[in-house]
């Protein structure tokens, strides 16, 4: 029995919503027979509290569960933040000094602190290390703080720390093809990596469908929109492009909003001012989230230009729903998957008039919205069901032990 340590600094622990990556791998190697252990914080960074997990949510995992103290933060984007990376890193140094070396290190980027402290060691110990991009950072907070060489300054520590994990690694595994190609341009040792989408278990996905789909009037069309309510996101745009919709005196379109984030109160008040007809419900349960999103006709993806994001959560959930998508996103990536597989629209980034023109092409064609909504589906069945493609994560880990 080989020893696995999965380092992920964000992650769901039981009793807790969410379909996590790294839970999701550590069942499927502790079900192959390896001993595996999860560490991650104490703090949730979706609640921004402590977490107080009870001994009776652990009696049902098959690995090792480790949360490790960090101070905390309100805000994402904060000097806090950091500083609290930086004592959950310090508290990951004394904990591997202190445990028995594992056979291997799989280890999930960002945060860089936690990571940069894993590279080191695994480097200093000899240890296999393997790490799992999530997000790009700095890249990611640069949309946030974006000033012209003063930005570069800023991030630039930053940047060094990522550059040294992406070099330290011995394999790379992504969340898309981005992500890997940005980790191989400081690795030259490596010819290449896995991307790996984040993506659902279709089975189970199908399973939540019978059991939480939601009834919704028929003469309606429910355009859904899933994830954080947060500056990455633009939701007033899409506000914008159905409000020009309901200036033409088509009046059964609503906007169904699943999730929350700081901008919720600036996306609610917006859309009244507009008039349009949206609901706003808040951070479902994955079950129900599921059994909303299936009753709609539409998904929508519109994120702000520049983002450092590729093929993210959300997309995968549009397509095990089977939903034909409105793509505003930039990541040549996803929108290549778009047209490749005829599975939506790509649409021109910040432009409610090309947005709200390419609604009513949709909204016009019930045979062309379920056309492309099969289309999506498919691409869920080849890219994102997580029962094959993460057997593919299993394999290399096999390989390296």
């Amino acid at each position: 029995m080989k020893d696995i340590l999965i380092v992920a600094h964000f992650t769901q622990v039981p009793g807790e919503k969410g379909n996590g990556r790294f839970w999701y791998l550590a069942d499927m190697l502790a079900n192959s027979g390896q001993s595996v252990e999860i560490v991650t914080t104490q703090f949730s960074h979706r609640t921004k509290q402590q977490r107080n997990v009870q001994e009776s949510q652990l009696k049902h995992i098959k690995y090792k569960l480790t949360m490790l103290q960090e101070k905390g933060y309100r805000k994402n984007v904060s000097l806090k933040r950091f500083y609290s990376h930086y004592t959950f890193g310090k508290n990951l140094r004394n904990y591997l000094k202190n445990r028995k070396k594992p056979d291997i290190i799989y280890c999930a980027v960002p945060s860089l602190d936690a990571a940069f402290v894993a590279a080191k060691y695994a480097k200093h110990n000899g240890i296999k290390f393997i790490i799992d991009i999530q997000d790009l950072w700095p890249e990611a907070f640069k949309m946030v703080f974006n000033l012209p060489v003063i930005s570069d300054l800023i991030f630039h520590p930053m940047n060094k720390k990522a550059n040294f994990i992406y070099n330290a690694a011995d394999e790379i595994v992504a969340v898309s093809e981005t992500y890997v190609n940005r980790a191989l341009l400081a690795n030259k040792q490596l010819k290449g990596g896995l991307s790996i989408f984040l993506g659902t278990e279709l089975a189970h996905f199908d399973n939540l469908v019978i059991k939480n789909k939601v009834d919704k009037p028929k003469d309606e069309i429910q355009i859904a929109y899933i994830g954080t309510l947060g500056n990455s996101y633009d939701l007033i745009y899409v506000i914008d492009a159905l409000a020009l919709i309901k200036n033409k005196d088509i009046n059964n379109i609503k906007f169904v909003v699943m999730g929350d984030g700081p901008l919720h109160s600036k996306f609610r008040d917006y859309a009244e001012q507009k008039q349009i007809n949206v609901e706003f419900m808040g951070r479902l349960d994955y079950e129900k989230m599921v059994g909303v999103l299936v009753s709609c006709d539409i998904a929508v993806n519109p994120i702000k230009s520049n983002s450092a994001g590729s093929i993210i959560n959300k997309v995968g959930d549009y397509a095990a729903a089977g939903l034909p998508v409105l793509n505003t996103q930039e990541s040549e990536e996803y929108r290549r998957l778009i047209v490749d597989y005829n599975a939506g629209l790509n649409c021109k980034n910040s432009d409610p008039h090309d947005l709200a023109e390419k609604i009513l092409i949709l909204y016009n064609d019930p045979i062309l919205r379920q056309k492309m909504g099969m289309n999506n589906r498919k691409l869920a069945e080849d890219k994102f069901d997580r029962k094959t493609n993460y057997k593919l994560i299993q394999s290399l880990i096999g390989s390296i032990l």
